[in-house]
């Protein structure tokens, strides 16, 4: 016998062995079906009797086989089934006679046999026979399994009687040497009359016989005939047959022990082979379980005495192993009680023991096997290894097979077979075809051997013809064994790759198997490496703001109840997921990778996008070029959301090396994101901005730490305006239908180009000499526009324009600081400015010492400029967005540098002709490097060169405040005073606006025209009125030029703002002058106090003598820059000369002698 039986167990000892095979044409899919139905019938109840038959069937085994039936009866076919097809009643007789030709083949073994024929009908077919069966097609054979019961009832007939007739041998007979094949020439010649020959004849028949009772059902008279035949042999060194008898009596004690079996899974077998026996219809009472032996075994081994224990069982197939193992041509015999012996081991969970009995097996000598057995003995060898747990080893014997598939000694290699049994080698060596397997923890498994195998599972892949396979597996090899690739390996993989890949591009398909194993995609994780997502913001022009208040907002999210058991689990997980900020519907989105490239060259990364769920998304795919190993390198993936609600970013796509990869976040190990999901509003216009004006270099940082759009910058003197166009463009998809405009200053500042001479010197702190000329305060916006015009378009279309125009009004203070003063002796007119106890006042020099104004000292005094800095905002809506109350912002910083123009260094009044005017006196100082005219309401115009002080003298009609409405009794109860005082400062300062029109043009500047209409050049009240409504700025005349009072004042302005002062009255008879009370200051009238009052007599009396009522014009007086030198005014009326002549009584004190 030299095709040994892989799949012999122990408990196929007490089956009947039936063939059932096809004669003559018989579809394969037909046969098989029959024959499914056939195997079903494995155990059979025998009639008036407690027993059963077992059978075993087989569709092919060799006849040679047949002839060691005498060994062991398991081995003998002793019936045959035969299936054949019929159309017609003249196939009959042919097919008659090949199913007697088929009977021949086993005939000196046979017990009985049936022919099944299909398709044949008529009078043959009615005709009654006991061996043969007709039917009509192999759908309509209900009765198949009644009649192989039959057949195995009659078969069982046939086995008792032999049994029977070897049983009841008289011991005086002459009893037949029973032999197997090889030992026929050996007996030749023998004495048959001896007494060992006897023996031997007797020990085999009684070994036979225990193989007859087995079969039959008769457990315990096996059991000692087995006894009996090893003591018989024993005693004549009959090896062979000894061992033959020691496994019988094994097997004997098996199936008493495992009525379940010891088959196991038959993972080997294939679907057409029937199963040995069903383990749940074995079960005998008292029996032990399938899993092990019962812990009362003493019992169970008194009820069968001869009945082997466990430990026993596995000592004497050890000894029956070792006897087979004598005869060469025993070698079949010895491998299947080797397999036999662990399938037993199996079930004690004797791990070890087995090993031992399967490294016998290998070294077995079977002779000259053929490629195919070859393959069958190895994978039987890796199904046994499987069986007793040792994975690895099961693995090797499974790939050696695979290897002897595609042998050089086979003319046609199977590479099919060959890849189906390297897949499944894969769970031996820990390896999964699923990536997903390799994220979960540390690498398990040797990985040299495992990309040895990957890389066999890619050449028998390419040679099966599947590129898409060899492609799926070496994306597989590079994804999961990256880190332990060398940098050469990495090339020479990459380069493979990218050769299959131009044939058969990878991609995320699931590819399925022909046995339907399902090969999961291979996305490429790893190429590059991501190691954060962060979803961005929109910028600042682009991010939609929601209107505050409207009804219903949040209302999904807010609830009354503090504490809600059924979402409370669902809060925080939304939370950790949700982003604040939201993305508008068609605008264009961005999300930030930080990969890296672990490759040693450059990678290429191509038709990387993003992959979202939750909205319709727009992917804009992008490509990238890594250096070698980079490092962490931000990438930014676009996308347009084309609806509105939440939309989640699952993770990006990418093509490297030719494969394309759908990688998800979830699967990628160690990524930080800061959320996943998203609200998309629904879609907004877009404006453009751009303006008239240069962008400014300047950052403006606004306190809320807001960010601009855009920002420009402009330069202007005090009082003058320029218009800045702002062109928008809606560059949307959705009409704009609203737009509101407002503005706030952010910042004011001073910056000075040159230090003041004196500061150089070390004679003022260079504090004090930044002090700036314009005052702390902006009075009133300098920002103004009217909307009107660019409302009146509206709504404006995508792709249309409008344009605004802001006016840039400087309004900024025009009175002079008293470091412009080169002394301050008091000439006998009062002043006032800063504090007589002022710091600078003690560091000037006499008039005498000091330096001309013109000088290069003197510019540099007036050469600070005031920074004023302001925000536009637009907020602005339309579409859809509109609709559920999402807005945008559009920001536009103004930097604008102011240079001083004119400053009035002193103020004065003198009565006129009239009781109901006065002359204004004014000294006027141009701080700018160019020549300028100044200009009054109904008043000659006066040149001023630069740097050049001269005095002008305006007159006015004085003011009358009292007709200025007062507000009502409730509101002044519930109006705060401070508020209240500010609102009639303000009225009374626009009242003087109405009658003073002082302004100032430059002729020379290029981007001033002569003489234009540009905003007026107003003076600064001393008592902090803000006229920003008006955009003005004025005098307190209200304190200067009043009608009705009586008494004159002195106003005094120090460094903190300027604040009415207590008076005291000095002079003599009815006239008198006025004086500020400093603190500590003496009372007693001093020697220019007594100058002032006679100069003061002097002037009233004058006054009285040209007929000027001066009893109600108090003066008002500052200390200002005294300065000499004056132009000579032109004058055209006798108004203007007589103020000519007022002018000249009191010549100006700004500008240095000539």
């Amino acid at each position: 016998m030299s095709i040994p039986d892989y799949m012999q167990c122990a408990e196929d000892h007490q089956t009947v062995l039936v063939v059932v095979q096809p004669v003559g044409i018989v579809p394969e899919d037909q046969f098989f079906r029959i024959y499914k139905r056939i195997a079903s019938v494995n155990q059979v109840s025998i009639r008036d009797s407690q027993r059963l038959l077992y059978i075993r069937y087989r569709h092919h085994y060799p006849p040679e086989n047949n002839e060691w039936g005498d060994f062991q009866t398991h081995r003998k076919v002793v019936g045959l089934i035969a299936v054949t097809t019929c159309a017609s009643a003249k196939e009959w007789p042919q097919t008659s006679d090949r199913f007697h030709g088929q009977k021949e083949v086993f005939g000196s073994t046979l017990y009985d046999s049936r022919l099944l024929v299909f398709g044949l009908q008529g009078e043959i077919a009615e005709q009654a026979r006991t061996d043969v069966a007709f039917y009509p097609a192999y759908d309509q054979c209900e009765d198949v399994e009644k009649r192989v019961e039959d057949f195995v009832e009659s078969i069982f007939i046939v086995l008792e009687s032999k049994r029977l007739d070897r049983a009841t041998d008289k011991s005086g007979d002459k009893i037949p040497l029973l032999c197997v094949p090889f030992e026929k020439k050996d007996f030749v010649g023998l004495d048959t009359d001896s007494r060992h020959y006897k023996k031997r004849c007797q020990g085999r028949m009684r070994k036979h016989v225990g193989d007859l009772c087995l079969q039959a059902g008769m457990l315990q008279d096996a059991l000692v005939h087995y006894h009996m035949a090893v003591e018989l042999l024993r005693s004549v060194n009959d090896f062979l047959w000894l061992g033959a008898a020691l496994e019988g009596l094994c097997s004997a004690s098996v199936i008493y022990h495992y009525p379940g079996g010891t088959a196991g899974k038959s993972g080997g077998r294939k679907p057409s082979i029937a199963q040995a026996a069903d383990a749940g219809k074995r079960h005998r009472p008292g029996a032990l379980t399938a899993n092990g032996i019962s812990a009362d075994t003493s019992s169970e081994i008194g009820r069968a005495k001869n009945c082997l224990s466990p430990e026993d069982i596995i000592e004497k197939y050890k000894e029956a192993i070792s006897y087979y193992g004598k005869y060469k041509n025993a070698g079949v015999i010895e491998l299947e009680a080797c397999v036999k012996a662990v399938r037993v081991l199996a079930i004690q969970k004797r791990a070890m023991e087995a090993s031992e009995f399967l490294q016998n097996a290998v070294y077995i000598n079977l002779g000259q096997l053929s490629e195919e057995e070859k393959i069958q003995r190895y994978s039987i060898l890796s199904e046994l290894y499987d069986l007793i747990g040792f994975r690895r080893k099961s693995a090797f014997f499974k790939r050696v097979a695979a290897m002897q598939c595609v042998a050089p000694t086979i003319p046609e290699p199977g590479w099919r077979a060959c890849y189906k049994l390297l897949l499944e080698t894969l769970p031996g060596y820990t390896l999964s075809l699923d990536p997903k397997d390799f994220c979960k923890g540390t690498h398990r498994g040797w990985a040299a051997v495992q990309m040895r195998l990957l890389h066999e599972l890619v050449y028998a892949s390419r040679r099966m013809g599947n590129p898409g396979l060899s492609v799926r597996h070496l994306s597989f090899l590079l994804q999961t064994m990256l880190d332990f690739l060398s940098d050469q390996e990495k090339k020479e993989v990459t380069q493979s790759l990218e050769n299959y890949t131009s044939k058969c591009p990878g991609g995320m398909e699931v590819l399925t198997l022909p046995d339907g194993l399902k090969l999961p995609p291979v996305p490429f994780t790893k190429l590059p490496i991501v190691r954060s997502v962060k979803l961005l913001n929109l910028p600042v022009i682009l991010r939609p703001h929601k209107v505050k208040g409207l009804l219903g907002q949040n209302m999904a999210t807010k609830s009354p109840f503090i504490y809600s058991p059924i979402i409370i689990h669902n809060r925080g997980e939304e939370r950790g997921k949700k982003i604040e900020f939201q993305w508008v519907q068609g605008d264009v989105c961005e999300v930030q990778l930080m990969v890296y490239n672990p490759m040693p060259f450059e990678l290429r990364v191509e038709n990387m996008g993003l992959l979202t769920s939750g909205v319709e998304f727009e992917s804009l795919p992008a490509a990238l070029s890594l250096p070698a190993e980079s490092g962490l390198y931000p990438v930014t993936l676009v996308g347009v959301p084309r609806t509105a609600g939440n939309i989640t970013v699952n993770g990006y796509h990418t093509s490297v090396f030719g494969v394309n990869s759908d990688c998800l976040l979830e699967s990628l190990p160690g990524v930080k994101t800061g959320g996943c999901t998203v609200e998309v509003v629904p879609g907004l216009p877009r404006l453009q901005l751009s303006t008239s004006l240069p962008r400014s270099a300047n950052a403006i940082q606004p306190p809320s730490g807001e960010e601009l759009s855009s920002c420009v910058s402009v330069q202007l003197f005090n009082g003058e305006t320029q218009k800045l166009a702002i062109t928008l463009e809606n560059i949307g998809t959705e009409m704009l239908e609203t737009l509101e405009v407002t503005s706030r200053t952010v910042n004011t500042k001073v910056c000075a180009r040159q230090l003041d001479s004196r500061c150089r010197d070390g004679l003022v702190a260079p504090a004090l000499a930044l002090h700036h000329h314009f005052g702390e305060k902006l009075f009133g916006e300098f920002l103004s526009w009217d909307l009107d015009e660019a409302l009146s378009h509206f709504p404006l279309k995508p792709s249309q324009v409008v344009t605004l125009t802001v006016n840039i009004k400087v309004k900024l203070d025009f009175s002079g600081q008293e470091n412009l003063l080169q002394d301050l002796n008091d000439d006998g007119i009062s002043v006032t400015g800063l504090p007589i106890s002022s710091p600078l006042r003690q560091v000037l020099k006499p008039r005498s010492d000091s330096k001309q104004v013109g000088g290069e000292s003197g510019k540099a005094e007036y050469s600070h400029i005031k920074t004023l800095e302001a925000i536009l905002n637009f907020r602005y809506s339309g579409g859809a967005g509109h609709v559920e109350g999402y807005y945008r912002e559009l920001s536009l910083g103004v930097h604008l540098d102011v240079e001083p123009s004119v400053l009035f260094t002193r103020v004065s009044t003198l009565p006129a002709t009239s009781t109901r005017q006065c002359h204004l006196l004014l000294d006027v100082f141009n701080s700018t490097e160019h020549e300028l005219t100044i200009s009054a309401k109904s008043n000659q115009d006066l040149v001023l060169h630069a740097s050049e002080c001269q005095r002008m003298a305006i007159q006015v009609d004085k003011f009358d405040f009292d007709n200025i409405p007062e507000p009502d009794e409730e509101r002044v109860r519930f109006t705060n005073p401070k508020l209240l005082q500010e609102e009639r400062q303000h009225a009374q300062g626009c009242e003087i606006n109405s009658k003073l029109d002082i302004c100032w043009t430059i002729i020379s500047f290029p981007r001033i025209p002569p003489f234009a209409h540009l905003p007026s050049v107003r003076m600064q009240c001393i008592n902090r009125i803000d006229t920003a409504a008006t955009g003005m700025f004025v005098f307190l005349a209200a304190q200067v030029l009043p009608v009705r009072r009586r008494g004159r004042l002195a106003i005094d302005r120090r460094s903190t703002g300027p604040a009415l002062k207590p008076m005291r009255l000095i002079g003599t008879g009815h006239r008198s002058r006025s004086e500020v009370v400093r603190p500590g200051s003496d009372a007693r009238p001093r020697d220019g106090d007594v100058q002032a009052v006679s100069f003061s007599v002097v002037f009233v009396l004058l006054l009285f003598f040209f007929g000027v009522v001066v009893g109600e014009n108090p003066a008002v007086t500052r200390h200002l820059p005294q300065t000499s030198g004056s132009r000579p005014q032109r004058s055209s009326s006798a108004p203007a000369e007589r103020a000519s002549r007022w002018a000249a009584m009191f010549p100006p004190r700004c500008a240095p002698p000539r």
